[in-house]
């Protein structure tokens, strides 16, 4: 069995992903990171240069039901614990009027954001609950809090998994799982960038000044999600249990 704590990581690649398998790593956590390519996740040990030593690597498709429960048993298999699940994955998919968002479209952001995010945390939960210990933190949104136009699809995916969380902290909690959701405002990532570029293709002139920031006047640092997100897995955070945690700079309270 590993000695080290053992967080799983979806979307590990990705701007935010990357920066919260850093943080768990300066924290002694042994990290498998999990994405959809293992092409992308060794490109991001080496642009971060973790220490191979100290990640597993994972590819998995998280839409697929027996990608998830075969990639579980081979982590459990081979590290003999898991201690912490970071559901990361997410797309926004491409924002537009309800009248003319795609079903097609509805439905694969639903499929990452919901399904993958449910498959992980089904197939987790055994292993926590045979531990009697774990801690769960989920991507939520403040597009799932607040319904902001031309994200029908990527915000109401939020709103389920903020719920979602709630749901797996109402039944586990007295396992000694926790379960929370992080939800943040503008991060300064590339889906930010593809966010923009899909205002442009609305028609919205200058979509950078169209963006609502915070009292803070600037999109989040991926790091400060991390922070949010590793703090919401420690012991510090031991009763925080089916929590919605905001991390966007006072934006949902202009």
């Amino acid at each position: 069995m590993m000695d080290h704590k053992v967080c799983i990581i979806t979307g590990a690649s990705g701007g935010i992903g990357s920066r919260i398998v850093k943080r768990f790593l300066e924290e002694g956590y042994h990290v498998v990171m999990t994405d959809l390519k293992a092409d992308l996740i060794k490109e991001a040990i080496e642009k971060n240069r973790f220490d191979r030593n100290k990640v597993t690597v994972c590819p998995m498709d998280i839409t697929v039901e027996e990608a998830v429960k075969s990639g579980i048993r081979d982590i459990v298999s081979r590290l003999g614990r898991i201690d912490a699940l970071v559901n990361a994955a997410g797309i926004c998919g491409s924002y537009d009027r309800i009248t003319d968002y795609s079903y097609e479209n509805f439905k694969k952001v639903y499929e990452v954001n919901v399904f993958g995010t449910f498959l992980m945390i089904q197939n987790v939960l055994p292993e926590m609950v045979r531990k009697q210990q774990g801690s769960i933190v989920n991507f939520g949104s403040v597009s799932g809090m607040r319904g902001y136009s031309f994200e029908v699809g990527y915000g109401s995916s939020k709103w389920a998994v903020i719920g979602m969380s709630q749901t797996v902290a109402n039944e586990y909690g007295s396992k000694g799982i926790r379960c929370n959701s992080v939800s943040p405002g503008w991060v300064n990532t590339c889906m930010m960038e593809k966010t923009i570029e899909n205002y442009r293709k609305l028609g919205i002139e200058d979509p950078e000044n169209w963006i609502t920031y915070g009292s803070i006047r600037r999109p989040a640092r991926p790091e400060e999600i991390a922070d949010a997100v590793y703090f919401l897995c420690s012991e510090r955070a031991s009763y925080i249990n089916g929590a919605n945690i905001v991390v966007d700079g006072g934006m949902t309270i202009k």
